[in-house]
């Protein structure tokens, strides 16, 4: 009879509505004194840890009268950072020797927290205990040193290893990716006798970070040619190539019909926002606008892609419509992301005062504390508007030190309004912040020129020459 209990409860546990019902069937437990098996008391934490109930994981887990290693693995699984590593000592300390379970959800907890130190410590551990042969230990380890970016200890522990499913091959991947080496990634990448979707993401994302866009997109083209479905990262990967290598719409059109007739827009919120901000790039504004209304979830990044969307297309005063639209009628908090856009979308509109009632509401109202671009957004609002001399004092305002974009905005705005005073302070602080630019001090000598301060000018191409710094020349596309 009991152990029929047990296998009901074990039903109950893994139904799809357990979430909804884990009180009831802790009740059973209590009912049928289950409480003392360790053994059901495993799968309770693991499906509370599922269902991201950890405070209910770590009670059950409180209360078990003689917890053995099959719970405490359990408890060091569902909690997957420092906390894991007290349960691992608690159970040390309890005289409990680990076994080969033990140490891949502490591999993982390492891996998240990036502490590849405590990963090296553990690794010795697994050394002197004879488990580092277990496959899972193993690819843990690997991705330990991938993610960490120790490729040469991730190479040593894969090489090292007799059976390499595609996992770790994808883990290798997307490690040499990640650091930079995509070559070795390629090289792997064309090793491999089995490859799944994520094999492909992985070294698609890769060449796009490193700004060989051409080739990942050659590359989307031959995994379409060997018959791999995209899935909703491959088009979330896959847009922003698009848009940079400015493509005729060919592959984007094709990937919005396929997201739509798969149904990847409607499932994931990230298809949606990719396609929002691929067409706003095209400028393809009507496109965008579809999309966000064909959508039936949105969260504020949808917001932003849109109200980012108008402002880089020039249109801020719609862009700004959409973030009042968004506020009060949505009720969506905006995120300091959001106010990025709107103030851009303020300075192509022009509207000065509505620009720092923004950079205002952003703490008094949300308790978001401007960051460089905002600050940048608001100089450049200023600049625009005409507001030099305000521009110059909200620079020296700023609780950061400006770099060189807000230095160079102040300029154009200074060469604009012929504030010509403004505009020499403003390259000098350009040439503090970019010393080696020699541009910086083509544009000071200029300005030089422009008030017939030959003098300063000499003394300018002095500077240059003792800092061994020569114009760039020239160059036609013609």
């Amino acid at each position: 009879m009991s152990m029929e209990i047990e296998r009901r409860i074990l039903r109950l546990l893994h139904g799809h509505k357990t979430r909804f019902r884990l009180r009831e069937i802790h009740g059973h437990f209590l009912r049928h004194h289950l409480h003392r098996s360790n053994q059901l008391l495993s799968h309770f934490i693991s499906v509370c840890a599922a269902s991201n109930k950890l405070s209910y994981a770590y009670t059950l887990f409180r209360h078990s009268p003689n917890p053995n290693i099959l719970l405490f693995n359990s408890i060091i699984k569902a909690f997957s950072c420092p906390q894991s590593f007290h349960f691992f000592s608690v159970m040390r300390n309890r005289g409990i020797w680990p076994n080969e379970f033990t140490f891949s959800p502490l591999f993982k907890a390492c891996s998240n927290m990036l502490d590849v130190r405590m990963g090296q410590g553990l690794h010795g551990e697994v050394v002197v205990m004879g488990f580092e042969c277990f496959s899972q230990i193993r690819i843990a380890l690997v991705e330990l040193y991938c993610k960490c970016g120790r490729m040469e200890d991730a190479r040593q522990v894969f090489d090292e290893m007799f059976q390499r499913d595609v996992i770790v091959w994808n883990l290798m991947v997307s490690g040499f990716c990640r650091t930079g080496d995509v070559e070795s990634g390629l090289l792997f990448f064309r090793g491999m006798t089995e490859r799944t979707v994520v094999s492909w993401n992985s070294m698609i994302s890769g060449l796009a970070q490193c700004g060989r866009d051409s080739e990942a997109m050659k590359l989307f083209e031959e995994m379409r040619n060997c018959g791999f479905v995209p899935d909703e990262t491959t088009v979330v990967i896959i847009l922003p190539i698009c848009a940079r290598l400015g493509e005729d719409g060919g592959v984007g059109k094709w990937i919005h019909s396929y997201a739509k007739s798969s149904g990847l827009i409607l499932d994931f919120i990230s298809v949606g926002n990719s396609l929002i901000d691929y067409y706003c790039k095209r400028g393809a504004l009507e496109r965008a606008f579809s999309v966000f209304r064909d959508m039936p979830q949105k969260n504020v990044v949808t917001w932003n892609a849109m109200i980012s969307g108008q402002a880089f297309n020039g249109n801020g005063e719609r862009g700004l419509t959409l973030f009042e639209e968004m506020i009060d009628e949505h009720g969506v908090t905006p995120n300091d992301a959001t106010f990025v856009g709107a103030l851009t979308c303020c300075s192509h509109a022009g509207w000065v005062k509505r620009g720092g009632e923004l950079l205002t509401s952003m703490v008094s109202n949300y308790g978001i504390h401007p960051k460089l671009e905002h600050y940048g957004c608001m100089v450049d609002l200023l600049g625009r508007g005409g507001c030099v001399k305000e521009a110059y004092d909200l620079i020296n305002a700023m609780p950061m030190k400006p770099n060189a974009a807000i230095w160079g905005s102040l300029l154009n705005a200074c060469r604009q309004f012929d504030d010509i005073e403004l505009a020499v302070l403003a390259v000098k602080e350009l040439i503090k912040v970019e010393p080696c630019n020699s541009g910086n001090y083509v544009l000071l000598s200029n300005l030089y020129a422009e008030k017939g301060l030959w003098d300063e000018v000499e003394n300018i191409r002095l500077l240059m020459k003792k800092n061994s710094l020569q114009k760039e020349p020239g160059q036609s596309i013609v």
